[in-house]
């Protein structure tokens, strides 16, 4: 087995692991310096929005001898705004006029006929007004809203109220990080973006869903033992879940990042851009939310409970004493004087071996 394959294998049987709740703080540091830069983006710059939101006329030349750059600004002296030109593998051009009324678009046709020698009957235009666009918009932030509460309430009854919230917040940090990259870039959003961003958002819950759901199956009856902390058990459900994750990420991801360089750049297949950069800023956004944003922020709820305070006391006064009588330390696999393996301390980045400690802690003292 290769080193990388054997460093997996050690992560899912718990035998080392890192520890992501103890720097947590530095996890909520990144992603606030990212979502502030994001947000920034978004203020400064905007969203460079499609004519599905905005209205305008998309016209359909036959082959025509003309380079893209030439049509662009052809097409962009005809309006009087600025155009988007993709070539098709006709030959012909696909042109894109922003804010341009019935009156307008007949206008440009007909010059846009003239100036690249071509029929005007055989330049197709559609025209798309803004009311339908803003119908789009709205129902897309309804679609979304409905799915927010969807989520909520189901985390809420399937687990509890603190892993709702902390996967609502992370579903937020990734839309956030999302529509800040596509103002940053200038890439064009239309209705392809929006499925983009609801199918990012899914399968970030989706990987969110799996580490509280070890986390619930580990901590339950949590407090009638005095092993382990919450947040060293949300840990381990982190570390136990950890290898999926990444591998899940990568494999979704190359694909998508072939879709984007190489269909969207190499290619030239500009089209594909709206739907793949949503998928692949929303995919490795998702990711690093599931592992350091949500469960991190459970365990700081979580901590807050007068019971898992005292928990947390009783644990860390349990090894204070062992200490003191010099008993093994944590991870030499070493039983203390109660019988039980011993206790990963808090502050270490590296936890030890489950050892027969495997799995969801004991009900013993």
């Amino acid at each position: 087995m290769s080193r990388l394959g054997n460093l997996g294998a050690r992560l899912y049987r718990g035998e080392v692991g890192y520890d992501f709740v103890a720097k947590r703080r530095i996890w909520y540091g990144v992603s606030i310096l990212i979502t502030i830069t994001a947000i920034v983006g978004l203020a400064v710059r905007g969203l460079n929005m499609g004519i599905e939101f905005k209205g305008g006329a998309v016209f359909t030349t036959p082959k025509v001898e003309v380079s893209v750059s030439q049509a662009q600004e052809i097409a962009e002296e005809a309006s009087g705004h600025q155009a988007i030109v993709q070539e098709l593998g006709t030959g012909g051009m696909r042109i894109q006029v922003s804010e341009l009324d019935t009156a307008q678009a007949d206008q440009v046709q007909t010059e846009l006929a003239e100036e690249l020698g071509v029929e005007r009957d055989s330049v197709n235009a559609e025209l798309v007004g803004p009311s339908w666009g803003e119908q789009i918009a709205n129902k897309a932030w309804t679609g979304l809203g409905v799915f927010m509460i969807l989520v909520v309430i189901y985390l809420a009854i399937a687990f509890e109220w603190r892993m709702a919230v902390a996967a609502l917040i992370a579903l937020i940090h990734d839309i956030t990080i999302t529509v800040g990259v596509y103002a940053l870039v200038g890439f064009e959003v239309t209705p392809g973006t929006v499925i983009g961003l609801l199918t990012i958002l899914g399968y970030s819950l989706y990987d969110t869903v799996v580490v509280f759901d070890s986390l619930k199956e580990s901590s339950k009856d949590i407090t009638k033992q005095t092993r382990w902390t919450y947040g060293e058990i949300a840990n381990r459900s982190i570390n136990s879940t950890l290898v999926r994750s990444i591998n899940t990420t990568v494999v979704a991801l190359l694909p998508v990042a072939g879709l984007l360089f190489i269909g969207g750049g190499v290619l030239g297949a500009g089209m594909l851009n709206d739907i793949s950069l949503s998928l692949f800023v929303g995919l490795a956004a998702g990711a690093y939310s599931s592992i350091f944003i949500a469960t991190p922020l459970v365990a700081d709820l979580k901590e807050r409970e007068p019971q898992i305070k005292a928990l947390r006391k009783r644990v860390l006064a349990k090894r204070a004493a062992a200490a003191a009588k010099g008993e093994p330390r944590p991870g030499d696999g070493s039983p203390d004087a109660d019988g039980d393996l011993p206790d990963p301390t808090p502050a270490a980045a590296v936890v030890g071996p489950r050892g027969r400690g495997r799995g969801r802690p004991t009900g013993r003292r």
